[in-house]
């Protein structure tokens, strides 16, 4: 079975407050081959959520009672389903918290209802078709990832030192985390893993990057001054090996 067909198969959430939008969105994916489920807000999100399986979820930020950011946050702390923001043209605060918080991509109002196909396909095809790195069992749970003295719970979303001591970790770091994990030994640049990251290079000061390995730096290496984990490799990028 090819991989699009695949993925025509998917079940799709379009969760949005303004009935026109769910209706419209809903009717556009279904006549490209998708099963798609409309969803008013909060309460039926988390319900169908606990109940069926969900490829993908396209998410408003801007809906009343309970918005979309946090419930962003609700669904990834619990699952790696793809998060597709909703937000308005100007609301750049609202991109980034998203992408920080877990969403794969994001896409403006009013939407272009082909720009949200190819994104939505994107978003696809990198969540199906991630390679898995090899896999140990754990106290933590059956698929745990080495990070130097720390181990990395794929399933759980959680670091954990030698001492099987939780180490908090933010939405970013945790993509970041993922990435390398699923690109063991190869050399991935700031561009790369931005991308990887997000589905995006949406970041446009790309030495954020740098800041934000750094940082991972001092929770998973014994002396992040000198990497050994996750090495630099000058003028090209970064190594996890």
């Amino acid at each position: 079975m090819s991989t699009d067909v695949l993925m025509d198969a998917a079940h799709i959430v379009v969760c949005d407050d303004e009935p026109d939008i769910r209706d419209i969105v809903a009717e556009y994916l279904e006549r490209h081959g998708y099963a798609v489920t409309p969803v008013d807000g909060g309460p039926a999100l988390r319900e169908l959520a606990n109940a069926r399986h969900i490829d993908a979820i396209i998410l408003d930020i801007r809906m009343p009672g309970e918005d979309g950011l946090s419930l962003a946050r609700y669904l990834r702390e619990r699952s790696d389903v793809a998060i597709l923001m909703l937000t308005g043209s100007a609301d750049t605060i609202d991109r980034v918290v998203g992408l920080e918080m877990g969403a794969d991509d994001y896409i403006a109002k009013p939407v272009d209802l082909r720009e949200l196909l190819a994104r939505l396909k994107a978003v696809l095809r990198r969540t199906s078709g991630r390679a898995r790195p090899e896999m140990k069992a754990g106290t933590h749970g059956t698929q745990q990832v080495q990070f130097g003295r720390c181990s990395f719970d794929r399933e759980a979303h959680k670091l954990f030192d030698e001492d099987g001591i939780e180490i908090a970790i933010t939405a970013m770091e945790f993509q970041l985390l993922k990435v390398f994990a699923d690109h063991r030994g190869r050399v991935l640049n700031r561009d790369q893993l931005l991308e990887l990251a997000h589905d995006r290079g949406w970041d446009p000061f790309d030495r954020s990057i740098d800041i934000r390995i750094s940082r991972l730096r001092k929770k998973i290496e014994i002396d992040p001054s000198k990497p050994e984990v996750i090495r630099t490799i000058r003028g090209v990028g970064y190594l996890y090996s």
